[in-house]
């Protein structure tokens, strides 16, 4: 789909999008108001500013917000960053915190370059590598002889000093009725992968007899 600009030209959707993504100008509609309120029932109720309840308050005043630029100036280094397919290029700004890495990395590669931000298979695999990357986390300090402290993690050792249960009992907090289950959810996890490893280890051991 190409649309006509002001100087006569032509440009796809695509190519617009990309030239007005993070300006200040209102990018272009594709279709015209009459197009889509002919295939659209209800397109453009607010149009006319006397049905919409934000005028006069509703101003487009670019001016007014101090930016001096047509296009943010972008932040180097985006090369090779995740991006969601959504958009032709890496925000001008972006965060370098966390880089990607391992395999989690990998994953997380996967799901913003092969599925759309409105795809539940792009959350589920962000998910995913999110706990992936914990149980990576949890081997590189092993590793380097620096293992997790699960016992002082899970604040066991808190509930004596800080006076666990008295500051649950009488306060009428909601969330005690769940309580009970924080064990479990928290060392649930380690318990069944000990014992997937102790069953694992007798199996290899059987298979070696």
């Amino acid at each position: 789909m190409s649309q006509q600009t002001d100087d006569g030209s032509e440009q796809t959707v695509a190519e617009l999008m990309t030239q007005y993504t993070y300006a200040r100008h209102k990018p272009p509609l594709a279709e015209s108001a009459e197009e889509l309120r002919a295939r659209i029932p209800g397109w453009g109720a607010d149009l006319d500013l006397a049905d919409r309840p934000s005028v006069p308050q509703e101003v487009y005043d670019p001016a007014a917000t101090g930016a001096h630029w047509t296009f943010p100036e972008r932040q180097p280094g985006g090369e090779g960053r995740e991006r969601s397919i959504e958009h032709a290029f890496v925000t001008p700004v972006f965060g370098t915190a966390q880089p990607l890495r391992g395999a989690s990395g990998l994953l997380r590669r996967v799901a913003y370059r092969r599925y759309s931000e409105a795809r539940a298979a792009h959350w589920l695999l962000l998910l995913a590598a999110d706990r992936l990357d914990v149980a990576e986390s949890f081997v590189s300090s092993a590793l380097r002889a620096r293992p997790d402290n699960l016992l002082a993690e899970t604040g066991v050792l808190s509930e004596r000093r800080r006076h666990g249960l008295s500051s649950r009992l009488g306060h009428g907090r909601a969330d005690v009725v769940h309580h009970a289950l924080d064990p479990v959810v928290v060392a649930g996890p380690w318990v069944l992968a000990g014992v997937a490893g102790y069953r694992l280890v007798r199996r290899v051991r059987g298979a070696r007899r």
